[in-house]
This record gives structure tokens, C-alpha cells and sequence, in this order.
């Protein structure tokens, strides 16, 4: 058993009330009274260990308005406390380890699962950029094929106007032509031309 420790930076914040171990006589604190036994409940180096402090409180404690509301009891009177035990115990050891295994698995499967996400995340964008590169393509595509009709329907519209106007021009001539041998026949032919 250690010896009694003024040290208040490493008094244990939480705790419970314990049974005195076997073996371990009561002591009493600076105030003369007995002290209670109370072993460490916080996840810290000194899980599970048992150690005495004052039994006085600085002020009295505050009432508990439920039995699952317990407001914090204020400070021993003396700030007295010894430590029982030297070492944690077994269960206490073994509640560390497990808790550290469980910590370090939480972390890598959260590690795993935002590299999974990532890894998703980049095949996403990827998909969507090879969707975008082969969307602009079919534009592409779409819009020299648009613009080869346009050039074809253009040519063909130009012949087809070029052959109605040579069509039009023959026409033309033959009319003309006709028309000359008419005003040129005029009075030479078999007939009076009253009766033609």
C-alpha cells in the first residue's frame, strides 16, 4: 500500500464506492475519520485500482432528484487518499486491451469504409467524365453528319435547279426557234395567210 498523496493533479475524477479488499485494514484520513474505499472507473491507467479517501465532503451533497440523474458529489473535505492497490487488476488489463482492439478496429474500419467511398467517388467521376467524353463524341458525330446531309441535300437542290434551268433554257430556245420559222414563213406558204 502506498503512502497517503497531496498530488491532486492525479486523484482519480471517476469513481465508485468498493468493498475493502481482504487483508487491508481501514485507515483513517486527515480529518481522524475513516476513510471510504472507492476504486477508479475511468479508462485511464488506473482502471479498476482501489484506493481510500476522505469520507467528509467540502459541502454537503447535492440531492438526487431521479434514480438516473446523479448530480456530482463536491470535493472531500481533506482531499486525503491513498492508493490500495499497486497495479491494475487482470479484468482491468484485459477491459484495456479489448477496449484498444476495439478502438483500433473502429479505425480501420472507418479508414476502409472512407476508402471505399473515395475509391467510389473516383469511379463515379470517371464514369461521368467517360459518359461526358462519349456524349461530346455523338454530338460530334451527330452534328458532321448533320452537316454532310446539309451539303448533300445543297448539291442535290443546286443540280436539280441546274436542270430545271437547262430544261427551262431548251424550252426557251425551242420557243424562240419556233417562233423565228413562224414570223419567217409568213406569206411564203401554200395558203393565203388569212387562212392559215
Amino acid at each position: 500500500m502506498s503512502l497517503p498523496c497531496s498530488d491532486q493533479s492525479i486523484r482519480p475524477r471517476k469513481m465508485q464506492s468498493a468493498s475493502l479488499p481482504r487483508g487491508v485494514e481501514a485507515v483513517r484520513c486527515w480529518c481522524g475519520d475513516v476513510c471510504k474505499v472507492k476504486e477508479v472507473t475511468d479508462f485511464s491507467d488506473w482502471l479498476g485500482m482501489k484506493f481510500f479517501m476522505c469520507a467528509n465532503y467540502e459541502s454537503d451533497p447535492p440531492e438526487s432528484i431521479s434514480a438516473y440523474v446523479r448530480p456530482p458529489s463536491p470535493p472531500p473535505l481533506c482531499m486525503y487518499y491513498r492508493w490500495i492497490d499497486t497495479e491494475m487488476p487482470d479484468w482491468a488489463v484485459t477491459e484495456i486491451r479489448e477496449r484498444g482492439r476495439r478502438a483500433w478496429a473502429s479505425l480501420d474500419l472507418e479508414e476502409r469504409r472512407e476508402k471505399a467511398e473515395a475509391e467510389e467517388k473516383a469511379e463515379q467521376k470517371k464514369e461521368w467524365e467517360n459518359y461526358c467524353v462519349e456524349q461530346r463524341a455523338f454530338l460530334d458525330e451527330m452534328k458532321r453528319k448533320n452537316q454532310e446531309e446539309k451539303l448533300r441535300l445543297e448539291e442535290v437542290y443546286r443540280q436539280r435547279e441546274q436542270t430545271r434551268e437547262a430544261e427551262r433554257e431548251r424550252k426557251r430556245e425551242r420557243a424562240r426557234a419556233a417562233k423565228a420559222a413562224e414570223e419567217a414563213g409568213d406569206g411564203k406558204g401554200k395558203y393565203p395567210r388569212w387562212t392559215q
